[in-house]
C-alpha cells in the first residue's frame, strides 16, 4: 500500500480542487463569549514572530532559567545542607555534559521550536506517537503550571519576608500568589507582545543584584576564615572526597529544578535570528548555531551563579534560618542581602526577584500557548477555542488557582511536582536523540562510527536522567501524582474531543493524479452521476452492483463508483487526498488515496461532486466494535456513518439547497 501510494504521489500534478468549507467555531450567543474569541487565534500570532539576535532572546530564556536562583539555593540547603556545593557541582556536570549537549542536538533537529515532544512523535507513528506525545504533554503541563505557581508563591514570600513591605502585606501568602497569578492572566488576556523587550529589563538587573549580593557575601568568608574550617569540618564528618562525591550523586535529583531553562531554549528558537543563506537552506544552520550559543551561554552563565550561591550560602546562612519555616526559606540570597548590605539594598533585590519570578510564570504561559494548539487541535484533540488565546488563557489561569489552593503556595511543596516535570522532559530529549542518533547510523552508513558512539553517550545520560527521575519520584511523590492528573485531565478530554469531531469531513485537501481525472471530473461534477462507494477496488465488481441497483431501484444515469485506500497512519485528523478518476463502460470509476477515515472521506467527495443519490451499504456487524473501528482505524459501519456526517454537515451548511438522495441497503 505505501508503496502504491509512493507511485501515484511521483506523478501527482499540481491540480488541486478548492476545499470544502470547513466546521468553525460557532459564533458566541453572549458579550462574554465574543470578548474571548475577540482575542485572536495562537496559530496567527505565532506566525506574525520577529527574529532578533541570540543574545537578546537569552535573556527571554532567562527569565525561566534564571529566575530559579530565587529558591534553588534554599532548596539545595534543606536538601543536602553542607554537601549542597559539592551537589551543586555534580548538578552542573550533567548540565554542560548532560542537558547541554542533548539539547544542541534537539536545536538541530527541531529548529522551528517544536522542542522534543515533536522528535519524538517523528520517531514514533500512528497511535503509539499520539499517545505518547498526550503524556508528554501532561508531563509538560505540570512543568509550565508549577513554574508558575512555585514562581508566584516565592514571589509572595519574599514580599512576605521583606521587612518594609511586611507591614502592608502581612502573612497574606496565599491571596498574594492569586494576585500575581490573576496580573499574570490579564496581561495575557490583553496580549503580551513585548516580551523580549521587558525580558532584557527583568533579568540583567536581577543577575547584577545577585553578584553584589554574593560577592558581600566572598567578602565576608575571606575575612573570617573560620567559616571555611567550619565547613571543611562538616564535610570531614561524611568522609573523603570519594564518599562525598557518591552522597552528592546520590542527593543531587533534589536539586534538578536548576535544569529548568532548556526546553524553553529550544521553543523560542523561531524568535532567534539566523544568517541571510537560511532563507535558502532547507535546515537554517545560522538559526541552530546562534541558538546553540545562546544555550551553551545560558548554561555556563548560571552554572557560575549555582556554584557561587550554594558556597555562599551553605558557609554564611545557619540551618535554623533555612530549614522550611525559617526567614531563608525559599529566599537564601535574599536573606543575605538584607543582612549584609542593609533593607534598602535588601528590598531593591526583593522587587527585582519578585519581577522576575513573576516574569518566569510569563515565560510558562507563553510556553503552555505554543505547546497546546500545536498538538491537540490537529489531533482533533481538542475543542476549536483551544486555537484562541483568551479562553485558552482562562482555563490555564484557573488550573493555576486550583494548584496553588492544593499546595497552599508553598515553594517546598511544589518542588517535587516541579522536578518531576522539568526530568521527564529532559528524559524525553535524550531518548529521542538516541534514537535519532541510532536510526542515522543504521540507515545512513553502518561505518558511522561517530553516530553510534554518540548515540551510546546519549543513552548514557537518558539512564541518568532515568535515575534522576525515578529517585525524585521516590522521594516526592506529589510531583507524579498531579502529573498523573494532567495526563489523566489531557488523554481524557481529548479522547472525548476526537469522538465529538470524529463526525466532521476530515480532508485538507484533494488533489489528481492526472489531467485526465481533472477533465473527467468536471464531466461528474453537478448531479450527473449516482454515486456508489465499493469496498472492494476489484473490476468484476463494479458491472454486477450497476446491475444489482438498476433492478432494485429503477435508476437512470451513470453511477460513480468510489473506492477508498486508506494511509497507513489513521490517527492522523486530518488528510490531503489524491484522486485519479477514468471511465469504465458508460459509468465512472473515483479512486481515492491517503484517507484516514472511508466514511469521511465519502462524504467529502460526495459534497464535492453533489450527485443525484447515493448507494450505501449496511453491515450486520456489531455496532459497538464497528465503532471502535472506525473510531480507531476509519473503517467500520460505513454507510451509516457516511449518513450521519452528511446530515450533520448539511444542518451546519445550511440553505435552501436540493441535497441528494440517500438510499440505505441492508447487505
Amino acid at each position: 500500500m505505501a508503496k502504491l501510494f509512493s507511485r501515484i504521489k511521483s506523478k501527482i500534478i499540481e491540480i488541486a480542487l478548492p476545499a470544502l468549507p470547513s466546521r468553525r467555531l460557532a459564533p458566541a450567543k453572549t458579550k462574554l463569549g465574543r470578548w474571548l474569541l475577540q482575542g485572536g487565534r495562537i496559530d496567527e500570532e505565532r506566525a506574525r514572530h520577529v527574529t532578533h539576535p541570540w543574545y537578546r532572546v537569552l535573556w527571554l530564556t532567562g527569565v525561566d532559567y534564571f529566575s530559579t536562583l530565587g529558591y534553588q539555593p534554599g532548596i539545595a540547603l534543606i536538601a543536602a545542607g553542607a554537601l549542597s556545593p559539592v551537589a551543586t557541582g555534580v548538578l552542573v556536570l550533567v548540565t554542560l555534559l548532560g542537558a547541554l549537549p542533548v539539547y544542541a542536538q534537539v536545536a538541530y533537529r527541531s529548529f522551528a521550536g517544536q522542542g522534543s515532544i515533536a522528535m519524538l512523535e517523528n520517531l514514533l507513528s500512528g497511535w503509539t506517537s499520539k499517545i505518547f506525545v498526550l503524556v508528554l504533554i501532561g508531563f509538560a503541563a505540570t512543568d509550565f503550571v508549577i513554574t508558575m505557581t512555585l514562581s508566584a508563591a516565592d514571589a509572595a514570600q519574599h514580599a512576605i519576608e521583606n521587612p518594609l513591605l511586611h507591614p502592608y502585606v502581612g502573612e497574606a501568602r496565599m491571596s498574594l500568589t492569586i494576585a500575581m497569578l490573576g496580573i499574570l492572566g490579564v496581561v495575557f488576556l490583553r496580549g503580551f507582545s513585548e516580551a523580549i523587550g521587558l525580558a532584557v529589563v527583568v533579568a540583567i538587573p536581577y543577575l547584577v543584584l545577585n553578584l553584589i549580593a554574593l560577592g558581600a557575601g566572598v567578602v565576608e568568608i575571606v575575612e573570617k576564615p573560620e567559616l571555611v574550617e567550619q565547613w571543611n569540618f562538616e564535610l570531614s564528618l561524611h568522609g573523603d572526597w570519594t564518599a562525598l562525591i557518591l552522597v552528592s550523586a546520590i542527593v543531587f535529583p533534589k536539586l534538578a529544578l536548576g535544569m529548568s531553562g532548556f526546553e524553553t531554549g529550544v521553543s523560542v528558537m523561531p524568535l532567534v535570528a539566523g544568517e541571510q543563506k537560511d532563507k535558502n537552506e532547507d535546515i537554517p544552520r545560522g538559526r541552530i548555531k546562534a541558538t546553540r550559543k545562546l544555550l551553551a551561554s545560558a548554561a555556563i552563565i548560571m552554572a557560575f551563579m549555582l556554584l557561587l550561591s550554594s558556597f555562599v550560602t551553605t558557609l554564611l546562612i545557619p540551618e535554623d534560618a533555612y530549614r522550611v519555616g525559617g526567614p531563608a526559606s525559599g529566599r537564601a540570597i535574599a536573606y543575605l542581602a538584607h543582612k549584609m548590605l542593609g533593607d534598602v539594598f535588601g528590598t531593591i533585590y526583593d522587587v527585582s526577584t519578585i519581577a522576575i519570578l513573576w516574569f518566569a510564570g510569563a515565560s510558562a504561559m507563553a510556553g503552555l500557548l505554543n505547546l497546546i494548539p500545536r498538538y491537540l487541535p490537529r489531533y482533533g484533540m481538542a475543542p476549536r477555542w483551544v486555537a484562541f488565546r483568551r479562553p485558552l488563557v482562562t482555563v490555564l489561569f484557573v488550573i493555576t488557582v486550583v494548584v496553588t489552593w492544593a499546595f497552599e503556595a508553598s515553594v517546598e511543596a511544589q518542588g517535587g511536582a516541579y522536578a518531576t516535570g522539568v526530568l521527564v522532559l529532559m528524559l524525553s530529549a535524550s531518548v529521542a536523540v538516541a534514537l535519532a542518533m541510532w536510526r542515522e547510523f543504521r540507515s545512513a552508513n553502518p561505518l558511522l562510527i561517530p553516530k553510534l558512539i554518540l548515540s551510546g553517550f546519549f543513552w548514557f545520560v537518558s539512564v541518568v536522567f532515568l535515575f534522576t527521575l525515578i529517585d525524585n519520584i521516590i522521594e516526592r511523590p506529589d510531583g507524579v501524582i498531579i502529573a498523573t492528573i494532567f495526563i489523566v485531565a489531557t488523554v481524557s478530554a481529548s479522547a472525548l474531543s476526537r469522538y465529538r469531531r470524529a463526525t466532521e469531513l476530515r480532508v485538507s485537501e484533494v488533489t489528481f493524479v492526472d489531467e485526465q481525472s481533472a477533465e473527467l471530473w468536471k464531466s461528474i461534477v453537478g448531479r450527473k452521476v449516482h454515486l456508489v462507494p465499493l469496498s472492494t477496488g476489484r473490476t468484476d465488481s463494479r458491472p454486477r452492483k450497476a446491475r444489482e441497483l438498476r433492478e432494485d431501484y429503477k435508476v437512470r444515469g451513470p453511477f460513480a463508483f468510489i473506492h477508498v485506500h486508506l494511509m497507513d497512519n489513521r490517527s492522523e485528523f486530518l488528510a490531503p487526498l489524491r484522486v485519479r478518476v477514468f471511465g469504465e463502460d458508460s459509468h465512472y470509476v473515483i479512486e481515492v488515496w491517503g484517507a484516514v477515515a472511508i466514511a469521511n472521506t465519502i462524504a467529502y467527495i460526495s459534497e464535492l461532486i453533489d450527485p443525484k443519490s447515493i448507494f450505501l451499504e449496511l453491515t450486520r456487524e456489531n455496532l459497538m466494535t464497528q465503532s471502535f473501528r472506525y473510531l480507531f482505524w476509519g473503517e467500520g459501519e460505513v454507510g451509516l456513518t457516511v449518513y450521519t456526517i452528511l446530515i450533520r454537515y448539511w444542518e451546519w451548511v445550511g440553505g435552501d439547497v436540493i441535497r441528494p438522495r440517500i438510499y440505505l441497503k441492508s447487505e
